[in-house]
């Protein structure tokens, strides 16, 4: 076994039998079925979602010079006779790209003929008979292919790294996408490969609206395809493993539910599994980063992109048009292909029905939030400031300063809102509102209580159960002292008395004519029912 060619089982042995492992070996049975125009993959998610796991078993698989059955008869893999046949029969060639670039930059090598030379190399070890002369990748298969009929497996990890760090159009850039070319394009390239995988962040790279290498099938986080089960962990492998260690499954749905792959709700694994390892709910995937992808994007002077980040964090979705993203980190011509890219990263997430963008949960949320806070100067941590000024102004009941502040918001910040109905302000005030999240679950629109549905509601966060319930009732082009009277009138304080502490009831009205807003807030003291002591 080398370092690329045929390494072997041992990774995905090792990783089979941790306390956490999901068998997702059943993506074997997809991919031997694809037939010879579907065998050129590209599988892109976001960081942590199992793309080197799958990279591993994939190696395990396929590798020829070992003997993985044992390995994979427990497991959920169907057994059928093509899989059977197929195992451990091909050449695989692993290269971690990232790996290679770094290994090749501390020894001054150009990385993409340091890629070459290292697997040529283990080639001519197991083949030297065949491979007597210096050759490139291309060619060494294309002569073992030849000479005995043996096809290969091609896996390549973190294949976008050249693409997502390097300068935009550098030399070593631009030499790894002709590196691809050559490899995956070229007339043998069918005949030597039995199936070529890439794995990363992005989806190919596109040149003027073509992929650099069209021949490859994408599923990506917008478009999975039947390889969407295989992407991070399903709702019922989050259920599982919550029951498993006794974990609190709402709470794990809250922080690290929401994204949508074909419908279903999918769970980032990295986060689940540290989870339940440190039995606490946090940030997790996103402290293997940093904040300079999203800081990077979401500034951008694209018309309306600060406006759409910001609605999407107060809960709203925000309709997106995802084609002709160039997939390179570096060409943006509008908001929504930005939106695209952080998609891909794993920062907002994809509603393929609706075709509409949204913040997944809880733990995305608290890197915009975590970012706005730690940044000075840019337009996202300006609003922030201007939230949280808001949010003490309700909070001190300072009636004249919440009315005031909240048209500034809809005026410089998300004037794109037009105030139609009470929907429309409801949405203004939940953007005004963003700064609650320090306090507070998300805001609960239509909640049902008393004799009807208040229009927002604000529940304290556990950790903070001295925080007052905020009940906010909307009125459009009536006085702020009505939305006050229904709160009172339907009895909607009534159906919070489970909850500790007071209850301010705010009245927030819109006039049309006027154009102004008003506020009116009250505190609503809950009657202590409990015995003297």
């Amino acid at each position: 076994m080398g370092r690329f060619l045929n390494k072997g089982n041992q990774k995905f042995a090792e990783f089979s039998q941790t306390k956490y492992f999901i068998d997702k070996t059943d993506m074997l049975n997809v991919l031997l079925e694809k037939d010879a125009d579907e065998k050129f993959i590209c599988c892109s998610r976001p960081r942590r979602f199992g793309k080197s796991v799958t990279a591993d078993m994939m190696t395990a698989y396929f590798s020829r010079g070992v003997d993985s059955r044992s390995l994979f008869e427990p497991l959920k893999c169907a057994k059928n006779e093509l899989f059977l046949k197929s195992m451990n029969q091909y050449d695989t060639i692993f290269v971690d790209i990232q790996a290679q670039f770094v290994e090749a930059a501390g020894t001054g090598i150009d990385p993409n003929q340091f890629i070459q030379k290292n697997v040529v190399k283990e080639l001519q070890e197991a083949y030297p008979e065949l491979l007597v002369d210096d050759t490139s990748l291309m060619g060494a298969l294309s002569i073992i292919n030849n000479e005995t009929g043996n096809q290969f497996v091609i896996i390549f990890d973190e294949w976008d790294y050249p693409i997502r760090e390097l300068d935009k159009n550098s030399k070593e850039q631009l030499d790894y996408i002709e590196f691809l070319r050559g490899l995956f394009k070229n007339s043998d390239a069918k005949t030597y490969i039995r199936l070529a995988y890439l794995t990363g962040i992005l989806p190919m790279v596109r040149t003027k609206g073509q992929s650099a290498v069209n021949n490859f099938h994408e599923y990506t986080m917008i478009r999975p395809k039947d390889l969407g089960d295989f992407i991070g962990f399903t709702e019922a492998e989050a259920v599982w493993l919550c029951e498993k260690y006794h974990i609190d499954f709402q709470k794990m749905k809250e922080w690290y539910n929401g994204y949508n792959i074909n419908g279903r709700a999918v769970y980032n694994p990295l986060s689940v599994v540290r989870a339940i390892a440190e039995d606490d709910f946090g940030q997790f995937w996103t402290d293997t980063g940093t904040y300079e992808d999203i800081g990077e994007l979401i500034n951008r002077n694209f018309d309306g992109l600060r406006e759409a980040v910001i609605e999407m964090l107060s809960g709203s979705r925000i309709h997106v048009n995802v084609a002709g993203c160039r997939n390179d980190m570096h060409t943006f011509t509008d908001k929504d292909q930005v939106i695209t890219t952080l998609i891909h990263l794993g920062y907002f997430a994809y509603d393929k029905a609706s075709q509409e963008a949204y913040v997944p949960n809880k733990e995305i949320q608290n890197v915009f939030y975590k970012y706005m806070e730690n940044q000075t100067g840019d337009n996202l941590s300006k609003f922030m400031k201007l939230s949280e000024s808001i949010a003490e102004a309700v909070l001190t009941m300072d009636e004249s300063a919440t009315a005031r502040l909240i048209q500034e918001v809809h005026s410089d910040f998300i004037s794109s809102i037009e105030y139609n109905d009470e929907n429309s302000l409801s949405c203004t005030i939940t953007v005004a509102l963003l700064a609650f999240f320090k306090y507070y679950h998300r805001p609960v629109r239509e909640f049902p209580c008393g004799k009807g549905f208040a229009d927002i509601v604000y529940l304290p966060l556990a950790r903070h159960p001295n925080r007052p319930v905020v009940v906010v009732e909307l009125k459009w082009n009536q006085s702020a002292q009505t939305a006050i009277t229904q709160i009172k009138e339907r009895a909607y304080p009534e159906s919070l008395k489970d909850y500790s502490g007071e209850i301010l009831l705010t009245g927030i009205t819109y006039d049309k004519k006027t154009k102004e807003h008003q506020c009116m807030i009250e505190r609503y003291q809950k009657e202590d029912n409990s015995s003297p002591s």
